[in-house]
């Protein structure tokens, strides 16, 4: 069988540092849909990219990577229910038709509520996105322009079709207040986010946030060799303010290619654009100074935590190069 692989993607800048609220690796998942006949509605809230098998069939037709109703024959449209993995502002939403060609919705628009307890029957449902129209096999960005915070979303497509892929881009809103709760304040489901890098040749360092362990060496930051002087950094937010009591590096998959040292600055920073920080960013107090690292190894630190009130952000510096799987940043909130 024949399978083609999505083509590559360039996500708008001023997304990189939001959140796919729609992930399932942070929770994602449908709630309810008018129908998924030909293609289940949980593959479009899948993590990878869209893939077509060109001979692949299964009982009801042509197997397809994304969400696909029947053709509609009477009045109405299709939609589906979408509880976020946690709760977020939304800034913009992406309607991906990849591989969807004769068989994509004509328009789609988006509503969104909030409604903690699951309820969305008796949520007051608002308007997110006006009916788009939408095209073949394409990326689709449309931005939000509603305030509030929202745990669930409709998608709504007309008449009928397939949506292959569907991301929510978002700021995560930590929903505990509870000080006394041990969180890892930079994990991406409680809102940690990438700001900038020196180099992420071979893998982003969004992995870093993920959760989880990571499942390969492909899930985690890793930059080029290094050929000139110096060492690799990026420069993190923690989903909320927090003070540090146990810090995890872990260098999974990395064996011949774990750096030789970390170590992390750290400050607590209110209201500052993204571009202020990275300059500020080398002149940063140390959380914790270099410590040596081992492959394919979690190296946690607890006594080694240098002195502080409080952080909101982070500054990772790998001596001199090469690859981390995930960092935990485990606190309570100040």
């Amino acid at each position: 069988m024949a399978t083609l692989l999505a083509p590559a993607f360039e996500l708008p800048s001023a997304l990189h540092s939001l959140t796919n609220l729609a992930d399932t690796r942070i929770g994602a998942q449908i709630v309810e849909c008018s129908d998924d006949f030909f293609a289940e509605a949980k593959r479009m809230l899948q993590f990878e990219a869209p893939i077509f098998v060109e001979d692949k069939f299964d009982d009801n037709g042509k197997w397809m990577d994304g969400w696909e109703t029947r053709r509609k024959r009477h009045a109405g449209y299709d939609w589906c229910i979408v509880k976020l993995g946690v709760a977020g502002t939304i800034q913009a939403v992406d309607i991906d038709t990849t591989f969807f060609t004769g068989n994509y919705p004509a328009s789609a628009s988006l509503e969104g509520c909030y409604a903690p307890n699951g309820d969305t029957a008796h949520a007051k449902w608002q308007p997110l996105l006006g009916n788009s129209i939408l095209g073949p096999s394409q990326h689709h960005v449309f931005d939000v322009n509603q305030d509030g915070i929202f745990t669930h979303i409709r998608l709504n497509i007309f008449p009928d079709g397939g949506v292959a892929r569907l991301r929510v881009y978002g700021e995560v809103q930590i929903q505990t207040t509870d000080t006394d709760q041990t969180l890892d304040l930079l994990a991406l489901q409680n809102g940690g986010r990438v700001i900038a890098y020196s180099d992420a040749h071979f893998g982003h360092p969004r992995n870093l946030i993920n959760p989880g362990r990571g499942v390969n060496m492909g899930d985690g930051w890793e930059t080029k060799r290094r050929r000139a002087p110096g060492f690799d950094w990026c420069v993190l937010a923690l989903g909320k303010a927090g003070k540090i009591d146990k810090i995890e590096i872990d260098t999974a998959h990395f064996k011949g290619n774990y750096p030789a040292q970390v170590s992390i600055q750290a400050i607590y920073i209110e209201n500052a654009t993204d571009p202020q920080l990275i300059p500020q960013s080398m002149f940063w107090p140390f959380l914790l100074e270099a410590q040596d690292m081992q492959m394919d190894h979690i190296h946690a630190y607890i006594n080694e935590i240098l002195a502080h009130e409080k952080i909101s952000h982070i500054r990772v510096n790998m001596i001199p190069d090469g690859g981390i799987s995930r960092i935990r940043l485990w606190g309570k909130l100040v």
